[in-house]
């Protein structure tokens, strides 16, 4: 049996995004962050609902300040205690697991999505998604940027404007374009 377009996309092979399950999959995520997007902080009932029906899984103590955005929601994993502060953008194409404690500055933004670099194949309108992991116990600074594919290691932390675009061990601050460690923890 050939697989979906979403199942491609969430094993890693090209797909069409076009696809009509993808795209009214996208269309929910759309109007639930419209939403999520236009309340106030004293909606915080309100805001956990949207998000426990956004996500594919979210622990407790989670704070997102609007706006936030994101395709899909429900390739998203959170732990714990996340706080994302405003503006932060998850492209999750493919998953992306945030473990506990983790703390992501204004404007961080995390992307599964990615093109193929063959001229060809990217005309073609297939595009590709590799998941992110992101450890226990992180901070990634202001306007950073994780990559397709990436992981962070626990108790890390990720300084503002880095782009990341390799793994980064545990216990390390890591800064940089591309992101390099600097110091052990």
């Amino acid at each position: 049996m050939a697989k979906t377009e979403k199942q491609k996309m969430l094993s890693g092979e090209l797909y069409l995004a076009t696809d009509t399950e993808l795209l009214n999959e996208r269309k929910i995520a759309s109007r639930l962050l419209r939403t999520y997007n236009s309340t106030t902080e004293e909606q915080k009932e309100e805001r956990s609902q949207i998000l426990q029906e956004l996500f594919g899984e979210i622990g407790q103590g989670t704070y997102i300040t609007p706006p936030f955005y994101c395709d899909y929601g429900k390739n998203i994993y959170a732990g714990d205690e996340l706080y994302m502060n405003f503006g932060c953008v998850i492209l999750d194409c493919n998953t992306v697991h945030i473990g506990n404690n983790v703390l992501f500055a204004p404007y961080v933004q995390i992307y599964t999505a990615h093109h193929p670099v063959e001229p060809d194949i990217r005309l073609s309108g297939k595009e590709l998604a590799s998941p992110i992991r992101i450890g226990n116990n992180v901070w990634i600074g202001g306007n950073a940027i994780i990559c397709p594919g990436v992981t962070v290691g626990d108790n890390t932390t990720i300084g503002a404007g880095s782009v990341v675009t390799k793994d980064i061990p545990a216990n390390v601050v890591a800064v940089g374009n591309p992101c390099r460690v600097i110091r052990q923890l």
